[in-house]
């Protein structure tokens, strides 16, 4: 596949049972013992933005052991999905654009179908700014596949209102405006390489708010209430990774019990998620400039979360931008 990506400046759903075959006698009878039929198919649709990195997404699923299906004719997903349960098959992504327009209206309705025959199917929608794009697709010379005879702009608002339904049901947003291939590839392993079938996966994001709230996150929540270590002379030229710094801000009053309260309240959304089949959840962290506070209190809340057996990664948006 060709990446779509380029680099820029500085990254369950809960099914239904599988079905079991009863074993029968020669006269037709239920027999005693019953027969494990087909493990459940986990399918991943790649989709999203014309150059916000679906080619570089499928590619990292096909190194990590997913079976990738590029631009399938939408009416023949269920039977692909049959053969793969069918096969073996146990992961499989297939990847999407707006050049298949006719499926996004038959998603949902195929989504519940597949869901009742074994397979448990999500949605990982690409994302990036108008600019970036622009850039990208400039920078390989190809035409977006809305523009027509318009702008190159024209076609990226067009694809934005088609996908816009889309992307508010995806299972995880990411923004790659400011990933390179390397970044995005392992936020992609980071969510799909384990085998983690029943419990949320999260990704902390540390950010500034002088540089704009992340658009992937599902939460946020503001740090700026704590002293900044920016006005402390020897912690300024520092970050919230330096041990100095994270001692200064989780020895501050109000930083361990804000950490404890967000714990519990994801424990409880958590719970909702899984049983909506939400496998992924994005909070992000803000602080000022997303150098000093952000960066520590992420740190010392993905340190918990491990601790209490949840898959997490640690991502720092803005760290170095300052």
């Amino acid at each position: 596949m060709t990446s779509d990506t380029t680099d820029p400046p500085a990254v369950t759903e809960v099914g239904d049972e599988p079905a079991v075959a009863v074993e029968r006698t020669a006269s037709g009878a239920a027999g005693a013992t019953p027969v494990a039929g087909p493990a459940p198919l986990r399918l991943v649709v790649v989709t999203g933005m014309s150059g916000a990195g679906r080619s570089t997404a499928a590619d990292n699923l096909e190194d990590l052991g997913w079976y990738v299906v590029d631009n399938l004719p939408p009416n023949v997903l269920p039977e692909v999905c049959n053969q793969a349960r069918q096969n073996g098959i146990a992961r499989l992504a297939v990847v999407l654009d707006v050049r298949t327009r006719s499926f996004f209206d038959q998603l949902p309705t195929m989504f519940a179908d597949l869901s009742g025959g074994g397979t448990l199917p999500e949605i990982l929608f690409l994302e990036a700014a108008d600019d970036i794009i622009v850039r990208r697709q400039e920078s390989v010379r190809r035409p977006h596949p809305l523009q027509g005879d318009g702008r190159l702009l024209d076609g990226i608002t067009r694809e934005r209102d088609l996908l816009a339904t889309l992307r508010a049901a995806a299972d995880l947003v990411i923004d790659t405006s400011s990933l390179n291939v390397h970044q995005l590839g392992s936020r992609v392993r980071s969510a799909y390489g384990g085998d983690e079938q029943d419990q949320l996966r999260v990704t902390l994001l540390s950010f500034g708010f002088k540089n704009g709230v992340p658009v992937d996150a599902d939460m946020v929540v503001d740090v700026r209430f704590l002293p900044n270590p920016h006005w402390v002379p020897e912690l300024r030229p520092q970050t919230g990774l330096s041990r100095p710094v994270s001692d200064y801000v989780l020895g501050q009053e109000g930083a361990t019990p804000f950490l404890e309260h967000l714990q519990e309240l994801l424990d409880v959304v958590a719970v909702g998620y899984v049983r909506e089949g939400k496998r992924f959840a994005t909070i992000a962290i803000g602080c000022t400039g997303g150098k000093h506070r952000s960066t520590s209190m992420a740190e010392e809340f993905a340190r918990r979360l491990r601790a209490a057996g949840r898959p997490t990664t640690v991502l720092h948006r803005d760290l170095g931008r300052e």
